[in-house]
């Protein structure tokens, strides 16, 4: 019940692993205590990325003592085939391992599908070649865009998916069940809703209790999240009738005021990337990396303070979201946490 092979992979995994995004708020010493406490829970799966400033270094420092007893999961924005090169090397360094079990295409948008898979300039081919040199074992892809990863699991290029699915972000459901149905491991990104669900263990459950879920990778920085996340493990995950309740009220309560990164707003009038300003939020309000959600936010050339309030957006969303006062919200959170 705890365990998954991770689709053709053959990779077996506990169902809770340990996402790497918040290991860049605590030193690289409490790190490494983190990572070794999980590896002694049983877990065995840690997902990071190049791009969380120092998460691949920790995790690195980590897992050096016994880098064997993991498997290691990053992933790069890069989009050419030098960048992934170099991205690849230099994870390689930083993870201290003499390869990686899994390396992943980092949040691809479709404007940069056809892209990554160039024969000769696409970073898919990095990969393939870091593949036949045994520096990476298995090639997968992320995205917050269903109809990219529905593509993917057509093409049959990745040997693993990875979205959001949770009690509040549920599109990619039959994405997820096609994916399961070709042997395509899946994996489970947001499952707290980037923080936003309090309890944790009902939204683990009821992950877990889909069958298309392989592995949840929940952030984790702190011994009692990994205590209280894995409690859930060894047992029946058959919703109950009052759980069912909960959930739906969850639902209501968040319906009107939660971005799922669907992207059916875009694309805005005025060029601002919509579902990003708001997980961006997530990182700044949620999970307590107020200096690297600042630094992405300004480096965005239209962010949430550039929205005129035309509401064209709104008009598309399915969710029926108030995006211009929710993004004017976002400027506001930005601007008052600056300082």
């Amino acid at each position: 019940i705890d365990m998954a092979i991770l689709g053709k992979t053959g990779m077996d995994v506990k169902r809770i692993g340990l996402g790497g995004i918040p290991i860049q708020r605590v030193t690289k010493q409490e790190a490494k205590e983190l990572i070794q406490y999980a590896l002694n829970s049983g877990v065995n799966f840690i997902d990071t990325a190049a791009g969380y400033t120092v998460s691949e270094e920790y995790i690195g420092n980590g897992i050096k003592d016994n880098p064997n007893e993991f498997y290691i999961a990053t992933k790069s924005m890069s989009r050419d085939y030098e960048n992934m090169k170099k991205d690849i090397a230099h994870s390689l360094e930083m993870l201290q391992r003499d390869y990686i079990d899994l390396y992943q295409l980092h949040n691809v948008p479709m404007d940069d599908y056809d892209r990554v898979l160039h024969e000769e300039e696409g970073a898919y081919r990095a990969l393939t070649e870091a593949k036949a040199a045994g520096q990476i074992r298995h090639i997968g892809i992320t995205s917050h865009n269903v109809k990219v990863l529905d593509k993917a699991i057509d093409d049959g290029y990745f040997e693993t998916i990875q979205f959001p699915f949770n009690i509040v972000e549920d599109q990619g459901v039959e994405m997820f069940e096609k994916a399961k149905s070709k042997g395509i491991g899946t994996i489970i990104m947001k499952p707290l809703a980037g923080g936003a669900l309090d309890n944790a263990r009902l939204a683990l459950k009821y992950i877990l209790s889909k069958d298309f879920a392989d592995i949840a990778i929940p952030g984790m920085a702190s011994k009692d999240e990994i205590n209280k996340n894995l409690s859930i493990l060894n047992q029946d995950y058959l919703m109950t009738s009052s759980e069912t309740e909960e959930i739906a009220a969850i639902k209501s309560a968040m319906g009107d005021k939660f971005c799922r990164r669907c992207g059916y707003c875009m694309p805005c009038t005025q060029g601002i990337n919509i579902p990003m300003q708001f997980l961006l939020e997530g990182y700044l309000t949620r999970y307590d990396l107020k200096d690297w959600a600042i630094e992405r936010y300004d480096s965005m050339e239209k962010n949430a303070g550039t929205c005129t309030s035309c509401k064209n957006c709104e008009s598309r969303c399915p969710y029926g979201l108030s995006i211009s006062s929710m993004m004017k919200n976002v400027d506001k959170m930005f601007n008052n946490l600056r300082y």
